[in-house]
């Protein structure tokens, strides 16, 4: 009787033993390779064929496109102008949320749909329509056409609901007691802000961010009518590389391509590792 006890329970540690934690079932291994090979499709070997493109001309390649002076200053532009608007949106955009989801007024229901404006709009679209209130016929005698501005608001309008929309979740899940928990204890409410809310929104904020800044540098249509595409002046990244190829120069804009795909990875780095430092400072 105590050996045959004792079978079912040795089997039974086997299979314990077996099902380690981490191990992929048949079916999830199944799954991860679907996903796997689509995202390859989709993502991995695009980049891929973009990076070989570039490198088939050799440094040469990059050394001739950093050194154009119309390049670098179409990377310049577009680079900067979206750190700007980042930081702009991650104060705006936090703002909107909280007032969104914390406050109560007339006609809230209808900004929360209007947010999202933007990201159903096609991008040209929204360049008529930049164009029709900040144009030279400007109703409201506002004229930021051919001028560094008018890339400035094209970016802000098509990356604005991006933080908004990351933001917005985690608070309606925050729980209020901390705060109040916090304010008992004597805490102001700059104290409860900077100790308390904002770390547990930093993931998001900085999120956020990174969308809104990989965005930004690659957009095109919203501001292709409202900026001129003056060169060395209102000229971004997209356009330029719209005017290698059509130049016949696909290794140049495949190198501007590599060099924006290098300062997009940059940053999404920089803000996760700020993003974690606040956290943990909170």
């Amino acid at each position: 009787m105590a050996v045959a006890t004792q079978l079912p329970l040795g089997r039974s540690a086997r299979k314990r033993r077996a099902a380690r934690p981490g191990a992929l079932t048949p079916a999830s291994a199944l799954g991860l390779g679907v996903a796997m090979v689509w995202f390859s499709l989709l993502v991995l070997i695009p980049l891929s064929a973009v990076v070989v493109k570039a490198t088939g001309g050799g440094l040469d390649t990059y050394v001739n496109t950093l050194t154009n002076p119309q390049t670098l200053n179409a990377i310049k532009l577009t680079v900067v102008t979206s750190l700007l608007v980042t930081a702009l949106n991650m104060v705006m955009g936090t703002t909107i949320a909280w007032v969104l989801v914390r406050d109560r007024f007339w006609g809230k229901r209808a900004i929360d749909v209007i947010i999202d404006v933007p990201f159903a709009m096609p991008t040209i679209v929204a360049g008529l329509v930049l164009l029709a209130l900040y144009g030279t016929q400007s109703p409201i005698g506002i004229n930021v056409a051919n001028t560094r501005g008018a890339v400035f608001l094209a970016f802000a309008f098509v990356t604005l609901p991006f933080i908004v929309r990351t933001v917005q979740p985690v608070l309606e899940e925050m729980d209020r007691d901390v705060e109040e928990a916090a304010a008992s204890l004597g805490a102001s409410r700059v104290t409860t802000l900077r100790r308390v809310v904002l770390p547990t929104l930093a993931p998001a904020i900085f999120a956020g961010a990174a969308l809104s800044f990989a965005r930004g540098i690659s957009e095109y249509g919203s501001l292709v009518l409202l900026s001129g595409n003056l060169p060395n002046r209102t000229e971004v990244v997209s356009v330029r590389m719209l005017s290698y190829l059509e130049g016949g120069n696909p290794a140049e804009a495949a190198a501007t391509a590599t060099i924006m795909l290098i300062v997009a990875l940059l940053a999404i780095v920089a803000l996760d590792v700020i993003q974690r430092r606040v956290a943990k400072r909170g």
